[in-house]
């Protein structure tokens, strides 16, 4: 079921949340907040980082790791370091180069989008949940494509809002209702996290979680959790906008 992978808050000290909300001005101006947030995270130019990934996936019970490396200014920008905690073999190392060169070639008109945030994020669907002195938290509509026609209003999200650096730090996907991604598959139980970083004016990966449970045809559990760890983030180019 890795397909499904994408690709996917506590309350504060609360203040003149009803008044914001029945205030489409004060709602407007946060929106645009929200809006300028995903401008800033489109024009990160995130293939002109060296970063590291540590991934963890279980499988119904059958775990993997791998420690990936991206290096911009290296002629294979990807390299494996290390795969279920060993070195990897030559094998290894050529099967996941030829992976990593098809995914980079179907995403070639793309590289500056790391995740789809305007398809994520309905616009018009924010609402307020709540301010303080450093965040604004927000919930939206979430359709996404990729997980079927079944998910559309069974789906929500929400979002938290840095102030001081205007940065979404961290977006939460979960359903409240069963769906089917597709033909005889079941997805009772998903939650998806998305968290940033922000350094010298970009918005960068931080971490990426699924947790998904159901079942495919009919038999099968689904049982599985992905963790994507971004570190040791260092600029490349000339200049970082």
């Amino acid at each position: 079921m890795k397909s499904l992978y994408l690709l996917l808050l506590g309350l504060g000290i609360v203040f003149n949340v009803t008044a914001a909300q029945n205030a489409p001005t004060e709602l407007s101006l946060l929106k645009e907040k929200i809006n300028s947030a995903i401008v800033k995270f489109e024009n990160t130019k995130k293939n002109l980082w060296a970063y590291q990934i540590s991934r963890y996936e279980d499988e119904e019970g059958d775990i993997s790791s791998s420690i990936e490396q991206h290096s911009p200014q290296e002629n294979k920008p990807w390299s494996l370091k290390k795969i279920d905690g060993q070195l990897p073999t030559k094998k290894q190392i050529k099967s996941f180069a030829k992976k990593k060169q098809q995914q980079s070639d179907s995403v070639k008109k793309e590289q500056n989008i790391q995740l789809p945030l305007r398809e994520l994020i309905h616009h018009e669907s924010l609402s307020l949940m709540s301010i303080d002195d450093k965040y604004i938290v927000m919930a939206f509509d979430v359709n996404l494509k990729k997980l079927g026609e079944d998910s559309v209003g069974k789906l929500q999200g929400q979002l938290s809002y840095q102030k001081d650096d205007k940065f979404i730090e961290k977006i939460s996907i979960w359903n409240n209702a069963d769906f089917s991604p597709m033909f005889t598959a079941n997805i009772t139980d998903l939650a998806i996290s998305f968290t940033f970083f922000h350094i010298d004016g970009a918005v960068l990966a931080k971490q990426n979680e699924m947790k998904m449970k159901g079942s495919f045809a009919y038999f099968t559990e689904i049982n599985e959790t992905s963790l994507d760890s971004f570190s040791d983030y260092l600029y490349q180019g000339n200049t970082i906008q």
